[in-house]
């Protein structure tokens, strides 16, 4: 590391995704200089999580990019709806929620991230470096004083104030700080694949159940994003009945997609998504902060997971920006980040895991012709009650909103 290349910033970000670009996009508003790396050359990378939800659009108006932003393209939805079995049951609505967009918003994370990157690089304290991984921390006594990265012209080594690992939830500056993970589990993974959609084909649904098997499928325009759910370590028995075996369960749970189930023509058109649900016991120690998947790895369920993580960043410019301007950031300003946001994720895990266990885990251990539960009956018999389901996925327990500084 004699030859690395060094360089100082107030606050570096490891991790150019959702988290990480919003955090960066805050904390350069506020006229404090920050330094993102992504280690990827480019956001293009399918099946993340697509689902921009009301509390994220929130954050987009009170910014002023929401009209620029929905000029994106992007599919928005209402309602939602699940097929269990024979029945149709529709299960949220977001039209009554206290926000400027009542709806749902599709857009792929490529796109949303460029947005943020491109709003981003007008202030003059932002900079992103792509290709660019952080493998390791630097230390002095007990605090973190950088970090050093890979990129393709050599080692870099980065002086911060500030270290905030946002590089997912395999997150190497985790590991390398030793937090403690707390591994809550889950009892199943998730297959992610692209099927063409037709102009006649049903409109959007939260999903498609019947026995012993589960299909999502999201509107991307012209084609359908879909997650099949197997049981939690089932892909070497999916495997080994074959690729016939499961076009056949997708065109039984979605018998319009029948007609093109053969566009899956090899296994390279799957993607194993390995579900995991953990968190930090401590979300930081001195000169680190961690944030998103790598504070807390959440389930696909309700599609929350690129929402908690902005609001993660935006708790953490709201309470960490001042500091920043004034000084360095002590460790109690660290701690107020992860108790500001400890609630609504240990909230929103608490709930995923218990429809993983009582819901999804029983359905895929079914074998009997699936019916909706009486709670779900009543969701779609009494309209009222879908603006609960509607509230949890589209603002969560603690929406967060922008009170950092801007820079004048």
């Amino acid at each position: 590391m004699m030859d690395a290349a060094e360089v100082s910033v107030r606050c570096c970000i490891a991790g150019g995704g959702p988290a990480g670009m919003m955090l960066g996009f805050l904390l350069a508003r506020a006229g404090i200089p920050v330094l993102v790396l992504e280690k990827h050359a480019d956001f293009l990378r399918d099946f993340r999580g697509d689902t921009i939800h009301p509390s994220t659009l929130e954050l987009m108006y009170e910014l002023g990019l929401l009209d620029e932003f929905l000029r994106r393209p992007h599919q928005e939805f209402r309602t939602l709806g699940a097929q269990i079995g024979d029945e149709f049951v529709e299960v949220a609505d977001f039209t009554h929620l206290p926000t400027h967009c009542r709806f749902v918003a599709l857009m792929p994370q490529w796109d949303f991230l460029d947005f943020l990157a491109e709003h981003a690089r007008r202030f003059p304290a932002f900079q992103l470096k792509m290709e660019a991984e952080a493998r390791d921390l630097t230390v002095e006594g007990e605090r973190v004083t950088g970090l050093l990265a890979t990129t393709p012209d050599g080692d870099l080594r980065v002086k911060a104030d500030l270290v905030v690992a946002a590089d997912g939830r395999h997150s190497t500056l985790r590991e390398r700080a030793g937090l403690d993970v707390l591994d809550i589990g889950a009892p199943m993974d998730v297959l992610w694949m692209r099927l063409s959609r037709r102009s006649e084909d049903p409109g959007q649904t939260l999903g498609r159940i019947d026995t012993g098997r589960i299909l999502v499928m999201l509107n991307r325009g012209d084609y359908w994003q879909c997650a099949f759910v197997i049981p939690k370590g089932g892909i070497d028995e999916i495997r080994a009945r074959g690729l016939p075996a499961l076009r056949e369960a997708v065109a039984g749970l979605a018998p319009h997609l029948r007609d093109r189930v053969d566009e899956l023509g090899d296994w390279s058109d799957i993607k194993l998504l390995s579900v995991s649900v953990d968190r930090l016991r401590m979300w930081h120690r001195p000169g680190l902060l961690c944030i998103g998947d790598a504070a807390h790895a959440m389930s696909p369920i309700g599609g929350v997971g690129i929402n908690l993580a902005i609001q993660d960043a935006v708790a953490a410019a709201n309470i960490l920006s001042p500091r920043l301007l004034q000084g360095s950031v002590a460790q109690r300003d660290l701690d107020a980040v992860q108790r500001r946001r400890e609630f609504p994720t240990r909230a929103t895990q608490r709930l995923q895991v218990v429809l993983q266990n009582r819901v999804i885990g029983r359905v895929l251990a079914s074998t009997a012709k699936m019916s909706p539960p009486l709670a779900v009956r009543l969701l779609g018999r009494v309209p009222f009650l879908r603006r609960i389901p509607a509230r949890l996925i589209g603002l969560g327990f603690r929406p967060e909103h922008v009170s950092a500084p801007a820079a004048g």
